[in-house]
């Protein structure tokens, strides 16, 4: 579940592929896209390249030879570092349900007090 109670949620666990991130200890991109998977509610699961050669070996033919992770698989999209947000909108297609409204951010004006 989601720590904030007003972040969109998408079930994808029913006839949706399975969402496989490629990672390796210690990246900070990969904790971001894990932090912003886990706050969506996107169930994954995650390999580390440094201990499995063959996903080494298969996210060099996703990364042009290059073992860029986070890489990531969702049925047969393959993304190389995507957003959180990328991921939940292509894990929302693959399983048939709508992607989840954006919510609007509105800027306020100090001067004026208007919402633009």
């Amino acid at each position: 579940m989601s720590a904030r109670p007003d972040t969109p949620h998408i079930d994808v666990t029913v006839d949706a592929p399975e969402v496989v991130v490629y990672t390796r200890p210690l990246c900070p991109y990969c904790f971001t896209l894990r932090t912003g998977l886990r706050r969506a509610g996107i169930v994954h699961r995650e390999i580390n390249i440094w201990e499995d050669p063959d996903a080494a070996a298969f996210v060099r033919t996703i990364a042009n030879g290059n073992e860029t992770v986070p890489t990531v698989v969702v049925g047969d999209v393959h993304m190389v570092n995507p957003s959180a947000r990328r991921v939940r909108a292509v894990a929302a297609k693959a399983s048939g349900l709508s992607s989840p409204k954006r919510r609007r951010w509105f800027r306020w004006s100090a001067r004026t007090g208007e919402t633009a």
